[in-house]
This record gives structure tokens, C-alpha cells and sequence, in this order.
């Protein structure tokens, strides 16, 4: 593999751990700056709001540029949004910061594949793919545990002047590796956008995704202070907490696409819901003791990201179904729910720890996954109506 590729995937880690590192620095937010837990957590849902809009948006608006330009650019973004962070004297200007990094991401990864895929002869673009996207598994496992000690150490600010130091290592390593005639993408305009969005069966998928993945956030959000002050444990041992759920995420990701490989995406989309509303209700009652929380939360890790592979892989076989030419469109638009998941999940979790408490998080997050299984399970009875109907011999 050309070592440009590896630029990418050391972007992908800085960004994927400036996304998720919040979470273990919300009570350390919120108490520096004097604003509220859910006040705090709205930075989580802010900034995927941003990956939302950015993704198909900012992508279809950007697609005659240079590709190379376009990721320097990006990046360059990125790095600057970081550094805002770091320097903000107040909560609306680190708004304003996470909101700029989240356009970053949600572009980074729309032109990020077909860079990649660019790269390397045909035979090997899957291997390209998946070796740049494990820079987004690395940070939930490394990353996101040792940018919260960071910041539990030397302040939150700190975590994002180290983040903003690795955006600037990839984008050198971009400039430096990455070939200046790389062509501009295939992406579609707005208007072929809209086509995806007006066929009710991927809508349907879109708002399982967000809903699935969503309602893993209202609790994942507040993992922190539920730790400090519910568990009981000290600020020192959240980032080992932390680390042991991205060891079970980058289990999670091989186990449920190898599920949904082997038995097809709505049985191991079946699989993963009933398995992840059953562990947040576990949560509920473990989450008292520091053992029985930390032993959930290795289980927990597993069936948050396990949904994944089965969410993209159901999209792309209904895209080809009713949509064959806008497949990478409704791909695009599946990450883009992913992230409305994470901003509505993390700000209706903000709702809930304003007006229950903190062990409120854990069932509602529970009762909308289920909600997401039911749409699974009704997504699959028209799988197999539409079957049906079209192996019914012409009368």
C-alpha cells in the first residue's frame, strides 16, 4: 500500500478522536467554562450536526475541485478548528470551533474512499477503504482515552492543541504524499440528492440508522459523569473505562460484518439491537458498581458499532435495488444519519439529565433502540413482500 494512504488514515484518527473525545471531557467542560452537563453535552450534538450537513452538502458543492486541494483544504479547516478550541474563552466561540471541525469531517470522509480508492490498482480498493477508515476505530480505542487524560491532566484545551498538532502531521504527510492529478469525484448535484431522499425505502433505512445509532448517544454522551458520580470512580479511571469500550467497538465492527456477511443485514441488524437495548437496560442496574459497570461496558462497545457494516451494507443493496444509479449517494446519505443519530441522541440526552437524572439515559436510550428494531423488523416484512410480488408468474 502506497504510503499516501497512510496520510489518510492518520487523518482519519485525528478526526475521529476530535469527535469523540468530548465525551470524556464534558463534566471537565462544563466546570471550567460554569455551564450545565447538557449545556456541555450539546458540543457532541453540534458538532455532528455539522458532519450531517456537511457531508452531502458541502461534498455535491466541492465536487469539480482538485482533490488534493480540496483535502488540503480540509484539513487545513480542520487544524483551524481545533486551534479556535483551544484558544476559546467561552462556550459560544467552542460552538462555533466544533461546528467548523464537523463541515471538516463530514467532507473529509465523503471524498476520503475515492481517494483512497484511487491510490491503488482495482483489486485492492477494499483494502484501501478499510485501512483508512482504521484510523477512525484506532481513535475510538487510543485516541479518545489518551486525548481525555490529556485533558483531565492539563485541561481540555490542551487535548484539542495535541489534536490540532496531528491535523497538522496528516496534512503535511497529505501535501508531501498524496499525487497532485487525482480526478475530481463522481458526486451527484443536489437535485440527484433529492432523488434518495423521495424513495420511502432508504428513508426508512436513514431513520433506523439514526434511531439505532441515536439512542446508543443519550447514554454514551453522559458515560463520563455517570461514571464519576454515580459509579463513584475517580477522573483518573474514566479513561481506562473509555478504552475498554473502543477495544469492544473494533471487536463489534468485525463481528457484526461478518453477521451480516453470514445471515444477511436484517438478521444481524435483529442481532445487534436486541443485544444493545439489552445491555443499556443492564447499565441501568450496573452502572452502581465500578466492576459490574466496567465488565457492561466491554459488552456495551460491542453491539454500539457492531450495527454499522449491516446499516451500510442494507443501504447499498436497497440503493441498488431501486436506486442503481445513485448507490454512493445513498451511502453518503447513511453517514450523514449516522451523525444526525449521534446530535439528536446527545441532545435528547441533554433534555433528560436537565429535567430526570443522569440513570434516566440508560432505558429511554433502551426504548429508542427498540423502536429502531421494530422499523428493522418492518424494513425486513417488505423485503419480503416485494419478493413476493416479483416472482408472482404474470397473469
Amino acid at each position: 500500500m502506497p504510503l499516501a494512504l497512510f496520510a489518510l488514515t492518520l487523518s482519519a484518527f485525528a478526526i475521529g478522536t476530535t469527535e469523540f473525545v468530548i465525551v470524556g471531557l464534558v463534566p471537565t467542560i462544563a466546570s471550567d467554562l460554569g455551564v450545565s452537563l447538557p449545556s456541555a453535552g450539546l458540543l457532541v450534538s453540534l458538532y455532528a450536526l455539522g458532519v450531517a450537513v456537511g457531508a452531502p452538502v458541502l461534498t455535491a458543492l466541492t465536487s469539480h475541485w482538485n482533490r488534493k486541494h480540496l483535502l488540503l483544504a480540509l484539513m487545513t479547516l480542520f487544524i483551524i478548528g481545533n486551534l479556535i478550541a483551544w484558544l476559546s474563552p467561552g462556550y459560544n466561540t467552542l460552538i462555533a470551533a466544533r461546528v467548523l471541525t464537523g463541515l471538516a469531517h463530514g467532507v473529509f470522509f465523503s471524498i476520503g474512499s475515492t481517494i483512497a480508492t484511487s491510490l491503488v490498482s482495482k483489486d485492492k480498493e477494499a483494502s484501501a477503504i478499510a485501512i483508512m477508515f482504521t484510523g477512525l476505530t484506532v481513535a475510538l480505542v487510543t485516541g479518545v482515552p489518551l486525548g481525555t487524560l490529556i485533558g483531565q491532566e492539563w485541561g481540555w484545551r490542551a487535548t484539542f492543541l495535541v489534536v490540532s498538532a496531528l491535523g497538522v502531521i496528516a496534512l503535511l504527510g497529505s501535501a508531501a504524499l498524496i499525487p497532485a492529478d487525482l480526478k475530481p469525484g463522481a458526486t451527484a448535484s443536489l437535485r440527484d440528492q433529492a432523488k434518495v431522499l423521495a424513495q420511502p425505502r432508504l428513508v426508512l433505512v436513514y431513520l433506523i440508522t439514526a434511531l439505532g445509532y441515536g439512542g446508543n448517544f443519550i447514554l454514551f454522551t453522559y458515560l463520563t459523569p455517570i461514571l464519576e458520580q454515580v459509579t463513584g470512580i475517580s477522573s483518573h479511571l474514566v479513561a481506562p473505562m473509555i478504552l475498554l469500550y473502543g477495544a469492544s467497538v473494533a471487536i463489534g465492527n468485525l463481528w457484526g460484518g461478518k453477521l451480516a456477511d453470514t445471515h444477511g443485514p436484517i438478521k444481524a441488524l435483529t442481532v445487534m439491537f436486541i443485544g444493545l437495548a439489552s445491555v443499556l437496560l443492564l447499565f441501568s442496574q450496573t452502572a452502581y458498581h465500578p466492576i459490574s459497570a466496567g465488565l457492561t461496558i466491554m459488552i456495551w462497545g460491542a453491539f454500539a458499532f457492531g450495527n454499522v457494516p449491516g446499516l451500510q451494507v442494507y443501504v447499498v443493496q436497497l440503493a441498488e435495488k431501486h436506486l442503481p444509479n445513485a448507490v454512493d449517494v445513498a451511502s453518503g446519505f447513511n453517514i450523514a444519519a449516522f451523525n444526525l443519530g449521534i446530535a439528536l441522541g446527545a441532545a435528547a440526552g441533554g433534555l433528560i439529565v436537565d429535567s430526570g437524572s443522569l440513570m434516566d439515559t440508560p432505558w429511554i436510550g433502551a426504548a429508542v433502540v427498540l423502536l429502531a428494531l421494530a422499523l428493522t423488523r418492518l424494513s425486513g416484512a417488505l423485503d419480503r413482500t416485494e419478493h413476493s410480488t416479483a416472482v408472482q408468474p404474470l397473469r
